[in-house]
């Protein structure tokens, strides 16, 4: 089935196979891509824990606003992007669609800036608060990811999400390749040959980038979303609407995912740097579920969206749960693996017996867990084609309460120490899939449209 096909309106009652088989359609493309960001970024995790514990220390504290970026500008506000372009195709508004690309842009000069101006100028001032120990080698590193980076992250990112909202999944996988293909291979360049060490893994992300992102605006350019975008326009605080109702309130969320991790390593700190850059990798399979859902979830949206868009409620929701179970099953074999054999995991990323033993300890926590956090993220995707982010939210604020006050109640009253702040991670994440999980029912979808 091309990709064309994927999108035409389907009969109320679809059979579950046929369903599947238009998901799949787009998740594809994606999914390859996910799984090259996954390597790329497991390849960069090895490359810094080679530069030794200190740099490995740096790397994770700067890991959740690296993590940051990415999801929000690919899954957040390109999700609102997603959504926005989709529910005009879906609606019969081309020219809507072609005018949102203008708008896109605009939100993502203004969000790589933000990123720029306080990780790219002023790292040592916000990584200190996190730990004053591990500042110092994780500023070189911010400096370049996110002051040369962040603006081709965003602009390589949003693009895609123009196509992906068109339902041109395979084409924006295309570009992006060759940024998660050539990112490890620079930032190896880099870091080790020419002996730029740590923030040489930050110099090649930006180079990676900048070529995605020129890449892509010839694309989007040259008609690749199936419309020529409208550039020439005064900018409508309507459309900026249509993307940031949704797009912010994902921006939160995965601010709030973040800061959950921010605030685990925070309290880690005190435990010495191995403990913080043992988190690190724990933290970073954890959210390499992100990717591997985002390969369905951004089939998720754009179906979704459309569905929505064509006030199809009951076939949104038969999308959404498909998906959503789908990726229930992927991440929860992987999470299986992951717990079963925490220790090989681990020593994969470092050669310090003391980080491979508290990361393996955090890992069979937070291993098992998985399977529901994939089920909510996908969910997730799937809210933002609807325009339905209460229960994301909910979910999110959950995950926060539960990792952040809970771990410390069972680490510090209930004297279980570190394995209680990740005991608290892992119930955390449960209770984001379960949440986002119940809010996928039909007085949410559709509801009042507030939702």
């Amino acid at each position: 089935m091309n990709e064309a096909a994927a999108i035409l309106p389907q009969p109320a009652v679809e059979p579950l196979p046929a369903l599947l088989r238009r998901i799949l359609a787009l998740a594809g493309p994606t999914s390859v891509v996910a799984l090259l960001q996954v390597a790329a970024q497991l390849g960069e995790t090895w490359l810094a824990a080679r530069q030794g514990t200190a740099a490995l220390a740096g790397w994770a504290v700067v890991l959740p606003f690296a993590l940051l970026m990415q999801q929000m500008s690919a899954g957040a506000m390109g999700g609102g992007v997603v959504s926005s372009v989709a529910r005009a195709l879906g609606g019969g508004r081309p020219a809507e669609a072609a005018a949102l690309v203008l708008h896109a842009v605009l939100i993502a000069l203004a969000a790589a800036a933000a990123f720029a101006l306080t990780l790219g100028l002023m790292p040592r001032t916000l990584l200190g608060w996190i730990s004053p120990t591990a500042a110092e080698a994780a500023s070189g590193y911010s400096a370049w990811l996110f002051g040369a980076g962040a603006v081709p992250a965003w602009l390589a990112n949003t693009l895609a999400s123009v196509l992906r909202g068109s339902a041109r999944h395979a084409l924006a996988a295309r570009v992006l390749a060759l940024a998660w293909i050539g990112f490890p291979v620079l930032g190896w360049a880099l870091a080790e040959p020419a002996g730029l060490g740590l923030p040489g893994l930050g110099l090649g992300f930006a180079l990676a980038f900048w070529v995605a992102a020129l890449a892509m605006a010839v694309v989007v350019l040259r008609g690749g979303a199936g419309f020529a975008p409208r550039l020439r326009i005064r900018p409508q605080l309507a459309l900026f609407r249509r993307i940031l109702g949704v797009g912010l309130v994902a921006c939160a969320l995965a601010a709030i995912a973040n800061l959950t991790t921010i605030l685990v390593t925070a309290q880690l700190a005190s435990h010495g740097a191995a403990a913080v850059a043992a988190y690190g990798i724990a933290a970073r399979l954890e959210f390499l579920m992100i990717p591997l859902a985002f390969g369905v979830g951004s089939a998720l949206t754009a179906l979704v969206g459309r569905a929505a868009g064509a006030g199809d409620w009951p076939l949104a929701r038969r999308i959404a749960w498909t998906g959503g179970l789908l990726t229930l099953g992927i991440a929860g074999l992987a999470g299986m693996a992951v717990g079963l054999a925490p220790d090989g995991f681990a020593s994969v990323f470092s050669g310090d017996a003391a980080v491979v033993a508290i990361a393996a300890r955090g890992l069979s926590f937070t291993g098992p867990a998985f399977g529901g956090f994939g089920l909510g993220m996908a969910l997730y995707f799937a809210a933002m084609g609807a325009g339905r982010m209460r229960g994301p939210l909910l979910a999110a604020l959950s995950r926060i309460t539960i990792a952040v006050g809970g771990g410390w109640l069972l680490a510090e009253p209930l004297g279980l120490g570190m394995d209680g702040h990740f005991l608290g991670v892992a119930l955390g994440i449960t209770a984001y899939g379960v949440v986002t999980a119940l809010s996928v029912r039909p007085a949410v979808w559709p509801g009042n449209g507030s939702g």
